[in-house]
Parts: C-alpha cells; sequence; structure tokens
C-alpha cells in the first residue's frame, strides 16, 4: 500500500518536475522485514522509492548499514534510518544533507525542498546573506532536531 496518496504525488511530481540536475538520494538501512529491528526503516525506504518514482532526476541507492559500513563511515552516517542527499555527478557532489528517520510530516516538505535546491534550485538568498557566507573561513556543522509534539 503506497505511502502517498496521489494527490501529494502528483504535487512531488510537479515540484520536482523542474529539476535540470540528477540527485541521487542514498540510504542506510538494516533488518528491513527481518530480526534486526530499525524503527521507521522500511516505511523511509518505502517513501524514498515513491520521491524517487516521481522524477527521472531522482535515484535511490540503498545500502546495508553494517554491509557498508566503510561507506556509512564515509558519509558520516552513524544512525539509521538515514537519507544521503547528493548531487549527481562524477563524482557526486556531497554538500552534508542528511535526513535521520522518516522525513513524515514537517519533514516532508524540508525533504522535497532539499531535492528541488540540489536539483537547480536557486536558494533563495539575499545578496547580503551570499556575501556573508562567502566570508565562511572554516566549515559550520549545523543540525536541526525537530520533534512531533
Amino acid at each position: 500500500m503506497p505511502i502517498l496518496d496521489e494527490k501529494v504525488r502528483e504535487q512531488v511530481r510537479k515540484a520536482l518536475a523542474d529539476l535540470t540536475r540528477p540527485v541521487r538520494i542514498v540510504m542506510f538501512t538494516q533488518g528491513e522485514g527481518g530480526a534486526l529491528e530499525c524503527d521507521y526503516c522500511q516505511q523511509t525506504r518505502e517513501l524514498a522509492e515513491e520521491v524517487a518514482g516521481t522524477s527521472p532526476q531522482v535515484t535511490l541507492e540503498v545500502r546495508d548499514f553494517e554491509a557498508d559500513a566503510e561507506l556509512a563511515k564515509t558519509y558520516g552516517v552513524d544512525k539509521i534510518p538515514a537519507l544521503v542527499l547528493l548531487a549527481d555527478g562524477t563524482p557526486p557532489r556531497d554538500v552534508g544533507i542528511r535526513l535521520y528517520g522518516i522525513p513524515a510530516g514537517y519533514e516532508f516538505s524540508a525533504f522535497i525542498e532539499d531535492l528541488r535546491l540540489l536539483g537547480g534550485g536557486e536558494p533563495g538568498l539575499r545578496e547580503d546573506t551570499v556575501r556573508a557566507l562567502g566570508q565562511l573561513k572554516s566549515p559550520v556543522h549545523l543540525q536541526v532536531f525537530v520533534t512531533p509534539t
């Protein structure tokens, strides 16, 4: 049974219709439907598959957190389910976007907007903000924690 109803699927299709560059979703999961327990791994995979199915520019690569531990470490993934969003290319461009847990509810719109930005969208930042960001001398680690209320 699909997670997204047809109305939402059509909204996602429209939102991703203007992607000019491929985007890759790398999902880390484990033990779906098996003995190992991973809360929301199966649902997150189904959601990612449905979203990827709405645009030819979005692909999904599913990896096992344990079997692909070195790749998970490369991406800095330390918990699952995890979605790593990459601007696809050779090599893929990793700007550090990671989503942990199922991107449902309010997080779903952020997930779709992340895909849009990586696929060629403009971030909509003011010129003074772009200049200020250009002045940064070292990497910035930003985390946003969301919990249902």
